[in-house]
């Protein structure tokens, strides 16, 4: 049985996004759909000494572009944003194993938003061993533009049988839609899982960056963890 997870491409997504891509037989970034100012898609978290710290990457957007239409602003903010993520975990167990590739990526110059957080998701999910297909939106054939049916296009192209919705789905979703294809569905039911951190008590939600540098090779085992699929 094929299953599709399809995600729009979040700057440094947290651990959920990847539990998708590592239960999944095909994993597709949405990168054609309209872009949302002061979501995921340009920032996430980290955990400091002083607590949770957003990193973000700054981007001149005018509705209603889309995700691969949004600019990266060009200025110092990759350096800043590199000095705030070594001071943060160069002393987590795992950090030094991991980071390079990482450090190199937000190092070289990306004029577009989508290309570096599609850039960065390629590698984590490397680093996390994600071995399902990994395609971007806007390099598969037209589909639909209403959100049910070019979500079940995208399934069908890729020949699934399962479709692996967020949680949040079932608020949007025409379900019957998928019914009447034959297209199974199925909704995440995840939920964090605590595990060893620097700076204090655990907190959730953030970067994978943080399981990552903190759990090593332990990491996907983690976030395979979290949870799983109901109907």
């Amino acid at each position: 049985m094929v299953s599709v997870s399809i995600h729009q491409p979040n700057y440094m997504p947290w651990s959920g996004f990847f539990h998708k891509w590592l239960s999944s037989d095909h994993f597709v970034l949405l990168d054609n759909v309209q872009y949302h100012k002061n979501e995921w898609q340009n920032r996430n978290q980290i955990k400091t000494s002083q607590g949770k710290q957003w990193i973000t990457v700054p981007v001149t957007y005018r509705f209603p572009q889309r995700i691969e239409e949004v600019n990266i602003v060009a200025n110092t903010w990759a350096k800043k944003q590199i000095a705030s993520i070594e001071q943060a975990y160069s002393k987590a167990p795992f950090f030094h194993d991991y980071w390079l590739p990482i450090h190199v990526i937000l190092s070289e110059p990306h004029d577009k938003l989508s290309d570096l957080n599609i850039s960065l998701i390629r590698c984590l999910g490397q680093l996390l061993g994600c071995t399902a297909p990994l395609h971007v939106a806007s390099d598969l054939p037209m589909f639909s533009t209403e959100a049910t049916p070019r979500l079940m296009d995208i399934c069908q192209h890729l020949q699934a049988d399962v479709y692996h919705s967020g949680a949040e789905g079932r608020s949007y979703l025409q379900q019957d839609v998928f019914v009447n294809a034959g297209l199974g569905l199925r909704f995440q039911d995840i939920s964090p899982v605590s595990y060893p951190q620097l700076h204090g008590e655990f907190v959730p939600y953030l970067s994978v960056l943080d399981v990552l540098f903190n759990l090593g090779e332990d990491a996907p085992s983690r976030i395979r963890s979290m949870g799983g699929w109901v109907l």
